[in-house]
């Protein structure tokens, strides 16, 4: 009987014990209509990423992740298919690593303080993430769509009570591969208050890219919560380029603000208010236009939860400084309108 008794007792502990494999996964697919109605194919009217298209049902990215933890020793494998993983590690189709791979790192916690990670991660910087289902507004806002994705090489990150530290240094950024003499060096400092109903993180990254351009930027991304159903983010960003042989250069920033309200928990809203300033044509944005200038965008997005299902209803107004949109059939105009229909899951 005591055998018996002592049996169950080792099983129940057992059942208790952690697994040292976590399996993490998502789904998302979206249906987006721009209002102008560009007959053109190749004109969406969409110059922000993941969402690049018109009048069709879309899959955003299927993902799995696995966490291997063996003592201090962390394994993290996560894996992409779709328009969000393509376009994540967009400089990969070229290198032929694969563009599957959104995140692998291994992480030893070297105390319960201090923690090194090398690898390949998604970047600190900004409000929002490459993983639909952790956002609330489901299209990309320009200051993620043209700041970093990712980062490959070594960082270490140190908590001290409310306060978080991280020092790192990578590849070029949204590179998996570089030459020894082109480095970026990555920082954040981070605070959070008592309760956690205060988070502001202070971002950083600076070096050179592959061309030999002098790359640098400051975030700065705060959330508060305050109360059960009203939350607030933000975040600001600025990145100054320095161009090869030149002595001086130019700048983008953009500014972002997000009002949450969640009034029961099976309904919330977002609205996302953003000014986007390009006017010195430096990011890619530049490219993507045809010309430097400013935009605000305006989003308003539903998230409908039922259990792990998020359904996002979601209308969003760009509205430009020159006329980058297009108005059927050919007519150049300084904003448009534009509706998503979206789905997210996860395990």
């Amino acid at each position: 009987m005591f055998s018996m008794v002592l049996g169950s007792y080792v099983k129940a502990q057992d059942s208790t014990k952690k697994s040292p494999l976590v399996i993490t996964g998502s789904v998302d697919a979206y249906y987006r209509y721009n209002f102008h109605n560009a007959k053109d194919s190749g004109i969406t009217n969409n110059y922000t990423s993941f969402t690049n298209s018109h009048n069709s049902f879309e899959l955003g990215m299927a993902s799995v992740r696995a966490d291997y933890t063996t003592g201090k020793v962390t394994g993290t494998l996560d894996l992409g298919f779709g328009r969000r993983a393509e376009e994540f590690s967009y400089n990969e189709k070229a290198t032929g690593l694969g563009t599957a791979i959104k995140q692998a790192y291994i992480s030893v916690a070297a105390t319960d303080k201090l923690k090194f990670t090398m690898g390949k991660w998604a970047t600190h910087i900004g409000y929002e993430v490459v993983d639909a289902y952790m956002n609330r507004n489901y299209s990309m806002s320009y200051m993620f769509s043209f700041g970093p994705f990712f980062h490959t090489g070594l960082k270490a990150e140190y908590t001290a009570g409310k306060f978080g530290f991280m020092l790192g240094v990578a590849n070029p950024t949204d590179n998996v591969t570089a030459s020894f003499s082109k480095k970026m060096a990555l920082a954040q400092a981070s605070y959070t208050s008592e309760g956690g109903s205060l988070k502001a993180f202070l971002n950083y990254q600076g070096g050179k890219d592959l061309a030999e351009n002098t790359v640098n930027q400051v975030d700065l991304v705060v959330n508060g919560t305050l109360s059960d159903k009203f939350s607030i983010g933000y975040n600001g960003t600025v990145q100054s380029v320095k161009p090869n042989g030149k002595s001086s250069g130019d700048s983008w920033w953009g500014s972002a603000i997000y009002l949450n309200a969640d009034p029961s928990k099976t309904f919330g809203l977002t609205l996302r208010g953003e000014y986007f300033d390009d006017k010195n044509a430096v990011s890619g944005f530049s490219s993507a236009a045809g010309l430097g200038t400013s935009v605000i965008a305006a989003t308003l997005s539903g998230n409908i939860h039922i259990e792990n299902l998020t359904i996002i209803p979601e209308f969003r107004l760009d509205s430009s400084k020159d006329p980058i949109f297009t108005k059927n059939p050919n007519e150049g105009v300084k904003s448009t309108g534009t509706f998503i229909l979206a789905a997210t899951w996860h395990f």
